[in-house]
């Protein structure tokens, strides 16, 4: 299980692009909520020792527990529906002694999991009875995710599933065939939840879609979140107001974003940062995605680069989700930023998938590297 590595082999641009960002996280969670700030000091000291750790596993290993793994993942969204705590019309949480979000844990669970089930199954990956049971596995820890509901992480969940298929060998045939079946079915949904008396969304999810689509009508209800976290990054400017600062106008001081510290902090580095702080965060994301899907060209085997480019995938996704609500260009769906955003089962989960793409770097084929550096 733990192998003898060089510490030369070990990617340490990624290490520092990941705590680069916490940190950022970490002194705008202090500025939006300083209550909360030291739980996230140690939210990054627990992950970095657990990306350690989990750095020196060999990611071969889960071959051999990937339905445990699976397993986990449905087991633990099913307990959230029964036993979770609601928190602003979600169910998204256990209480254990403190707050813990099984979503968050699956996510990197799943790219565990079909990174090794794509592998075994990669000769026959392009099969119609194949890709039927991968959908049916997906839709299962989807559907939980959904039922909680968080249709953001649901999103996310499918998107990183689809780059890892391509990642696997799915042919572009195959894939023209989905998107030419998702495609109409997305505008078919849409075109549904528009309609009075659907059940497919809650009616607060419908709000917040009409809300994105008429923010001026709903400018003082279900819009008004936006709005502001948009004023707040726009009067940011280029250096910000500074962190802690006592501006009256400032959105952050006028309580005019609730809970900042979670899905909107990226309003409070837009306000307080300015525009370097704010882009400083979406270069950040970026080069973490792209060092991870450079490990994965490396990697010695597909299961490795599956692992890596679904977790730059998910990463990127997210962090695009997240700061597209926060600039109103999609609806308010409530997801947290990755590495930034308040919250230590979010956060030590990432690290934890930072530590497999460690040690997929680590042994990673270095005469490839060679011959591509030549």
């Amino acid at each position: 299980m733990l192998r003898q590595y060089k510490l030369k082999n070990y990617n340490f641009k990624l290490i520092i692009f990941v705590i680069c960002l916490s940190f950022i996280g970490y002194f705008a969670i202090g500025s939006a909520k300083q209550s909360v700030q030291s739980r996230q000091l140690y939210g990054i000291l627990i992950g970095i020792i657990a990306m350690v750790i989990v750095s020196l596993i060999d990611y071969n290993l889960y071959a051999k527990i990937k339905w445990v793994l699976y397993i986990i993942s449905v087991v633990g969204l099913t307990l959230v529906l029964i036993f979770g705590v609601v928190v602003n019309h979600s169910k998204r949480w256990i209480n254990i002694g403190f707050q813990f979000q099984p979503s968050e844990l699956a996510k990197i669970l799943l790219i565990l999991f079909f990174s090794q089930f794509i592998m075994k199954y990669r000769e026959r990956l392009n099969t119609f009875k194949i890709i039927v049971f991968m959908i049916i596995l997906v839709a299962v820890p989807m559907l939980l995710v959904y039922k909680e509901p968080d249709l953001s992480t649901t999103i996310v969940i499918g998107i990183t599933f689809c780059i890892m298929l391509f990642v696997g060998g799915l042919e572009y045939r195959t894939v023209f065939i989905i998107l030419g079946t998702v495609i109409p079915l997305g505008i078919a949904f849409f075109s549904i939840i528009m309609q009075e008396g659907q059940s497919l969304l809650k009616e607060y999810q419908v709000i917040r879609i009409l809300a994105w689509l008429y923010p001026e009508k709903y400018a003082d209800s279900a819009a008004y979140q936006q709005r502001n976290s948009v004023t707040a990054i726009s009067s940011g400017m280029l250096h910000g107001k500074g962190l802690n600062n006592n501006v009256i106008a400032s959105v952050k001081n006028g309580d005019f974003i609730s809970e900042p510290q979670t899905d909107f902090i990226y309003a409070v580095i837009g306000e307080e940062m300015g525009f370097i702080g704010a882009a400083a965060v979406v270069i950040l994301l970026f080069l973490i995605g792209y060092e991870c899907m450079r490990i994965a060209h490396y990697s010695n085997n597909v299961s490795g680069a599956i692992i890596a480019d679904g977790l730059a995938g998910m990463v990127m996704a997210q962090g695009f989700m997240n700061i597209a609500v926060t600039t109103g260009l999609l609806p308010n769906t409530g997801i947290p930023l990755p590495f930034v955003s308040y919250g230590l089962t979010s956060l030590v989960s990432l690290y934890i998938g930072i530590g497999v793409v460690l040690n997929i770097g680590l042994q990673g084929d270095k005469r490839k590297k060679m011959s591509t550096d030549v």
